[in-house]
């Protein structure tokens, strides 16, 4: 038996109306979902409702077994929200209400090139041209016309991994597309992105991200840079740019969505989250996950307004569509969420075995393809499709022909996309900022009061102070000097940290918010990950984000971030260099009593990230000079000091920039020790120096000298100054703040053996940590960590004393 009612749900105030089809054996527990959904007072499933109106469908046209049907978002119904929930204007209403001709055109174009382009997609695919990963839009093409409708090429825009047709709607030439697909040396970027890492940096097109909801952050940076660019007065910037972030509806569960509302409502950033609604997963239904499938409904916590619009409808799209972005250009953060139906699988490769997939997908096509729908309805009268068609089909053969004509990239070029500032070709002391110095310093007096100013001056030179005292400078205070005259010279460094008001734990950003403001020093919420992701997208768009981690561990939230900020030059083809720092205190320092959790060997976990420059200083001269040069450099750094020894002072020359490609001998022994058979080279980093320099004293009686070097430069591994000293001493120990297995040790020992086999006249011996978890008893923790008298027995050993 088959029964067909009116179902209506409350939602925001008002009534939603869909013709809901059941079988009777599912009656009973519809009627319980919807008593369930209707005293929560919201919407839970769009299979049953979402729509202000019941949709033109005959009941025999819709399978008995769907459960997600298309809605309807009729423009006189959508008016009404956007008045209470955006405030939209009667005037504006009536304007963003009136679709021209040229419009319409427009429109109906960019949906045939879409579909078109994709079509040919699939087919390129399945011959073997597109390889990898790809996953199509077809179905979702009223998206892509409202982009080239409503967005302009001074927006900065974030997609994911279904990225073709938003870059295309978005004014990247097509050929290039198709051409990246192919792998391309022609491609936008150089063949080295591929399908799901379209960047366009002429169009401000920034991904193509390929990890569910990591662009959001990201999305949220470039936003900020746009009301950075308005404090600081940069020339040529419209008044009125935005960023769009799209996310699908799946992708917006996850946390990154709540924190992002949270930062765009905080600071009122012109930002627009368009979420793409097409109901699941790669199969799985989004209602099966979600407890709430109503996303444009999340931004109500924060104060940002949403709204829901019938995907199918290509009128209604760019209707709502432009109210909302006009409110993101004039007031502020907006949601837009479009109902939509996929055609295809997730990608080529998905069989679609989830419940009642293939027969949705076949009903979507026949009843709710957005181009369809548009050629049947009163709006096409008077517009030539058939031309318009044609026209969107030959840019489509002139994108393949174009991909075809490409020719492939050298095979040298994924060597040189490794970092933006090629090791060792750079003099850091001579950087200027990017606006040029005099610029800067013109900048940094416009935005900075003057009794501020000269509180900093005086700060920095108090802090210049200390470095010539007796006692020294301490890590921290050495980082946070450096970090402030970066600040004072270049009004594009900003400072991102927890606590940082209160110059986090370690002074390393200290007086930042005060002397520049919260704009450009931001405190943020407990979450690594977060604000590492803005940092990215504040990179990607002029600026020289310094994120400064409370201790180095919590960057373990950061790492899908910290993973892509390492890729983006290269798999952008070089387009965007990534100016961006990290800095944190960590490692595990013997009887440091912490615990696993803060006693991890997170410079391990990092060195496997490509495109990352990573740095250690256990010293304040090494600290400040690293600093330098890294918050200068065009690539992404991690710094990391020393957890337990932030507070050591020490000498510093506070004129330095030192290389971000070399280690630093500390020590060289002696020609009698070397002829003698008791020089060994001694390689180690972070707290491992201060057990090092322990160790020396204790076998100072004995006639064992250290080549003692500190690993300043942990990647790229600097083996050359080893090669160096093993050519005197031929025997090599490692103390390691690592893990055996995986460990910077293991890698280090790996290249000495690959590379330095011939001058070792004994095996590589590792003092490392032990795989297990760091314990907190000093019992136990002694036999996991390695320190000086580990040190001092293995050197005895391998000299045969």
């Amino acid at each position: 038996m088959t029964t067909t009612r009116a179902t209506s749900f409350a939602l925001g105030g008002r009534r939603h109306h869909v013709l809901n089809t059941t079988t009777a054996n599912t009656k009973t527990r519809n009627n319980h979902n919807e008593n369930k959904n209707n005293k929560r007072g919201g919407l839970r499933c769009f299979a049953k409702a979402a729509a202000a109106k019941t949709t033109t469908q005959k009941k025999e046209d819709v399978p008995k077994n769907l459960e997600r049907l298309r809605i309807s978002t009729p423009w006189e119904d959508a008016q009404t929200v956007l008045k209470s929930e955006f405030k939209t204007s009667e005037e504006d209403l009536k304007t963003f209400g009136e679709l021209t001709k040229e419009e319409l055109e427009n429109a109906y174009e960019m949906m045939q090139l879409c579909r078109d382009f994709e079509n040919e997609c699939n087919q390129s695919y399945m011959g073997g041209k597109i390889r990898g990963f790809m996953h199509l839009d077809n179905g979702q093409e009223s998206i892509p016309a409202l982009l080239a409708n409503s967005i302009r090429k001074s927006d900065l825009k974030h997609s994911y991994y279904r990225d073709h047709c938003h870059a295309i709607a978005c004014g990247v030439d097509a050929g290039k597309v198709m051409a990246e697909l192919y792998g391309k040396d022609g491609g936008t970027c150089r063949g080295t992105g591929g399908s799901m890492h379209i960047y366009d940096v002429e169009n401000n097109f920034q991904g193509g991200w390929a990890l569910v909801s990591e662009q959001l952050p990201y999305a949220v940076g470039a936003a900020r840079s746009i009301v950075l660019d308005k404090f600081l007065g940069k020339e040529g910037m419209e008044d009125e740019r935005i960023a769009i972030v799209f996310v699908g509806e799946g992708g917006a569960q996850n946390g990154r969505m709540a924190e992002c509302l949270n930062a765009a409502a905080k600071e009122n950033l012109p930002i627009l989250f368009l979420v793409i609604d097409n109901g699941r997963a790669i199969n799985t239904f989004t209602k099966d996950v979600a407890q709430n499938q109503s996303v444009f409904e999340q931004g109500k916590h924060y104060g940002v307004p949403g709204v829901l619009v019938d995907g199918q409808d290509v009128t209604d799209v760019l209707k709502v569509g432009k109210a909302a972005i006009n409110h993101v250009r004039t007031k502020g953060p907006a949601i837009l969420q479009v109902h939509t139906f996929r055609f295809n699988g997730h990608s080529p490769a998905d069989p679609e075995h989830e419940r009642n997939r293939k027969d949705e997908k076949r009903w979507a096509r026949k009843e709710c393809d957005p181009i369809t729908i548009f050629e049947q309805s009163a709006h096409a009268q008077g517009l030539d499709l058939q031309a318009l068609t044609k026209k969107a089909k030959d840019e489509v053969k002139r994108a393949l022909d174009f991909a075809d004509a490409s020719p492939p990239p050298p095979p040298s070029l994924a060597a040189e996309l490794e970092y933006p500032d090629p090791n060792g070709q750079v003099d850091y002391s001579q950087r200027e900022p990017e606006m040029g110095l005099a610029k800067a310093q013109e900048t940094t007096k416009k935005i900075v009061d003057p009794n501020t100013l000269a509180g900093l001056e005086k700060r920095i030179a108090d802090l210049r102070g200390l470095c010539d005292t007796p006692q020294g400078i301490s890590i921290g205070d050495a980082v946070n000097l450096a970090v402030l005259e970066e600040m004072l010279r270049d009004p594009t460094c900003l400072a991102h940290a927890e606590d940082l008001q209160a110059g986090s734990s370690y002074n390393i950003p200290a007086n930042t918010q005060q002397a520049f403001g919260r704009l450009r020093a931001a405190d943020e919420i407990i979450d690594e990950g977060h604000f590492i992701g803005k940092a990215l997208g504040e990179a990607m768009n002029g600026y020289r984000p310094i994120v400064e981690l409370m201790n180095a561990n919590f960057g373990i939230y950061g790492m899908a971030e910290l993973s892509s900020a390492g890729n983006t030059y290269a798999t952008t083809g070089g387009q965007f260099k990534m100016p961006m720092t990290v800095i944190g205190a960590g490692g595990t320092a013997p009887n440091q009593s912490l615990g696993a959790e803060h006693s991890q060997p997170f410079h391990a976990y990092i060195m496997g990230i490509p495109g990352l420059k990573i740095c250690s200083a256990s010293k304040p001269n090494e600290a400040y000079g690293l600093a330098k040069s890294m918050i200068r450099d065009n690539g992404p750094g991690v710094l990391l000091l020393p957890v337990k020894m932030m507070k050591t002072r020490g000498p510093c020359n506070p004129n330095q920039f030192l290389p971000l490609h070399k280690s630093t001998q500390h020590a060289k022994a002696s020609d009698a020790a070397v002829k003698a058979n008791k020089a060994i080279t001694v390689v180690t980093y972070l707290h491992g120096v201060k057990e090092s320099e322990e160790a020396m004293k204790e076998l100072a009686a004995s006639g064992i000298e250290f080549d003692f070097i500190e690993m300043t430069c942990m990647k790229p591994v600097d083996w050359r100054t080893i090669q160096s000293s093993l050519e005197r001493t031929h025997k090599l120990i490692i103390l390691d703040e690592s893990t055996r297995t995986g460990g910077v040790g293991a890698t280090l020992s790996a290249i000495v053996s690959e590379n330095l086999f011939d001058e070792l006249d004994a095996p590589v011996m590792r003092l490392c940590m032990e795989d297990a978890p760091v314990p907190y008893a000093g019992e136990m923790e002694k036999e996991v960590v390695k320190r000086a008298s580990d040190l001092v027995e293995a050197a005895k050993f391998m000299c045969g004393a």
